[in-house]
């Protein structure tokens, strides 16, 4: 599937950062309040020998908690989309409470678990206050899975992956850079959501990797507070442009297209948070920033359905060594080999991302 936006990571960033992508009424226990229940006292983090059918039950379910909207065509529903596939093909069934707020994130936890899934499975950074629950009671054998980002710490309970937000949005302002010497433009946007340490993170990583490029450019950033609202992103993409903003970065979730559009109808390219969407006939994408958080998840499913995901570990994904996460600029080889380069140098590495914000974001 295409997947067209954001991955709040942290990701990622980062993706995040970043993996922005049916919906199941939870049921059981309606309460609001964080009061963790009693953990059980022989409660442990689930054997990798035990699955995929963890609880024994004979049948496997996967349950996934989202932030976003997982119809979204982007970071949120590649997440879903790829446990979907992926469940197809081995006879198992997906279970999805998406959109939902961060201060439900530990009774909708609860609810999944009540709902007798082997697999809990965490879309984003911002539901890691549930976290915690995996070692409760009520989550008694269940394995976990988190798309790690800013602030999820590791636990014996939980198996993650993890990307550097820094890498792929240093290298995306490295390739908006690019294109902006080429057209000699000196003015870059960047519109996302609530203004969180990873859409913070993600802005000054981009900053930094157009400086790489043209030191003096101007980038200017707008948190709507929501990344799924079109009319915000909407409002925000026309306020950038006629500010003379000439390359765009919608780093949102559901409101991605709606903003690109706009952009689009200006006469200006955007990137894309988290996917692959060179040739997409709806907006001009010059530039995709592939950071999904399907593709990790896969791989964990893969892992699962051979026995072989362990809690307390975390699979750390690595630009320019693995595939993805990775930047395509789309119709341009002479730009795309200067950004594969930089991608290299990050792989061997020559250049430590995070040491280039640091430097250069200010």
């Amino acid at each position: 599937m295409t997947v067209r936006s954001l991955r709040p990571r942290l990701a990622a960033l980062a993706g995040v950062a970043a993996l922005s992508l049916v919906t199941v009424a939870a049921c059981g226990d309606n309460s609001t309040t964080n009061t963790a229940e009693p953990a059980a006292a022989a409660n442990t983090p689930a054997a990798a020998s035990s699955e995929p059918d963890v609880n024994g039950d004979g049948k496997v379910i996967i349950g996934i908690l989202s932030p976003g909207d997982t119809n979204d065509n982007g970071y949120y529903e590649s997440f879903v989309a790829s446990a979907k596939t992926f469940a197809e093909q081995e006879g198992w069934e997906v279970i999805t409470q998406d959109k939902l707020n961060p201060a439900d994130a530990v009774t909708a936890a609860r609810n999944i678990c009540r709902q007798k899934v082997d697999l809990v499975a965490v879309g984003a950074s911002e539901l890691k206050d549930a976290i915690p629950v995996a070692a409760e009671a009520v989550c008694a054998n269940t394995a976990w899975y988190v798309a790690a980002g800013q602030g999820v710490e590791q636990t014996p309970f939980i198996s993650t992956s993890q990307d550097d937000a820094n890498e792929s949005l240093l290298v995306s302002g490295y390739a908006a850079g690019l294109v902006m010497q080429k057209t000699g433009d000196t003015k870059a946007g960047y519109v996302t959501g609530p203004e969180l340490d990873f859409s913070k993170l993600a802005y000054n990583a981009f900053k930094a990797g157009i400086k790489m490029v043209v030191p003096d450019a101007e980038v200017v950033a707008t948190y709507t507070g929501d990344f799924d609202d079109s009319a915000k992103g909407q409002e925000a993409a026309l306020a950038q442009i006629n500010q003379g903003v000439k390359i765009f970065y919608p780093y949102l979730g559901g409101a991605t297209d709606a903003a690109a559009k706009i952009a689009t109808e200006h006469g200006v390219p955007s990137l894309t948070p988290g996917t692959d969407r060179c040739g997409d006939p709806s907006a001009d994408f010059a530039i995709s920033v592939i950071f999904s958080p399907g593709d990790y998840f896969t791989a964990a499913l893969k892992n699962f359905a051979e026995g072989k995901l362990e809690m307390g570990v975390t699979r750390k994904w690595k630009m320019g060594v693995d595939e993805v996460p990775t930047v395509k600029v789309c119709d341009d080889p002479e730009i795309q080999t200067k950004v594969d380069e930089l991608i290299g140098k990050i792989g061997s590495g020559e250049i430590v991302a995070a040491d280039e914000v640091a430097k250069l974001a200010g």
